[in-house]
C-alpha cells in the first residue's frame, strides 16, 4: 500500500541477538564430548566429557556428571567425578559426592565432609600469580619464606 514494495525483515533493523548474561550450556546425563569446550558462560556437567573444557564462569559437574582431562574456570561446583587437572580463579566448593583425583590450583576452595579428595592442591595468592602447581621443593621454599616474612 502506498507505493511502498519492501518486503518486511525477519529481524528489525537488522540486530543479532545476543546471549543473555544468565545463559547455561549443558552437557546433560547420558551424553558424553570428546575433545575441547569453549564456554563464556557457566556449564553444567551431568554427562561425560574428555578433554579440556575452559570457561570463562562457572563450571558445575553435577552428581551424574564426569570429566577427565583439564578444566579452567572462574568458579567451580563439583558433585560428580573429576579426574585430572582443574585450574580455577576463585572459589571451588567440593560437595560431599564428589570425586576427584589430581591436581587443583585454587583461590579459594570449601571441602564438603564424605568428598573423595585424592589430589595435589595449590591455593591462595601463589596460586593466582603462578596459575600452576609447583615442585615439592618449590613449595617448600614458599612455606619457608612465608614463616620468616
Amino acid at each position: 500500500m502506498f507505493g511502498s514494495k519492501k518486503e518486511p525483515s525477519s529481524r528489525p533493523n537488522n540486530i543479532i541477538p545476543s546471549a543473555t548474561s544468565h545463559a547455561l550450556n549443558s552437557i546433560v546425563q547420558g551424553s558424553s564430548v570428546v575433545g575441547d569446550i569453549r564456554a563464556d558462560s557457566d556449564i553444567r556437567i551431568d554427562g561425560m566429557v574428555k578433554g579440556t573444557l575452559v570457561c570463562k564462569a562457572k563450571v558445575i559437574i553435577g552428581p551424574t556428571g564426569m570429566i577427565e582431562g583439564e578444566v579452567k574456570c572462574q568458579n567451580a561446583v563439583i558433585e560428580g567425578r573429576l579426574k585430572g587437572v582443574l585450574t580455577v580463579e576463585d572459589l571451588l566448593h567440593v560437595k560431599e559426592t564428589a570425586e576427584i583425583d589430581g591436581r587443583i590450583t585454587t583461590g579459594k576452595i570449601i571441602v564438603q565432609s564424605g568428598a573423595l579428595f585424592n589430589v595435589n592442591c595449590q591455593m591462595g595468592a601463589h596460586a593466582k600469580s603462578n596459575g600452576a602447581i609447583k615442585s615439592t621443593q618449590e613449595q617448600k621454599q614458599v612455606v619457608q619464606s612465608a614463616v620468616t616474612a
